[in-house]
């Protein structure tokens, strides 16, 4: 029997299924405060979510719960695996 992906916490009391986060995209000025820091997008949910967890921490948990070596910092190449966007 197959078991589901961990879950990610990604803040404000918010999980998502490791498997099902596809891009996270930082806020930076005015978007960011209140707790607002990265923008989460989530297959099966057509609008992104908004976590109160950066970017890194998201991406390292995300590497754990998949099985890969977690990123050592915001430019270092990323998930293995993937291409870098910028």
């Amino acid at each position: 029997m197959a078991r589901a992906a961990p879950l990610i916490p990604l803040g404000y009391g918010k999980f998502v299924r490791a498997d099902r986060i596809y891009a996270l995209v930082p806020l930076e000025g005015p978007n960011r405060g209140d707790g607002r820091r990265t923008l989460v997008h989530v297959e099966g949910i057509e609008e992104p979510l908004i976590a109160s967890r950066s970017e890194s921490a998201i991406a390292r948990d995300l590497a754990v719960a998949l099985g890969q070596s977690p990123p050592r910092g915001r430019h270092d190449g990323g998930i293995e695996g993937q291409e870098p966007l910028f």
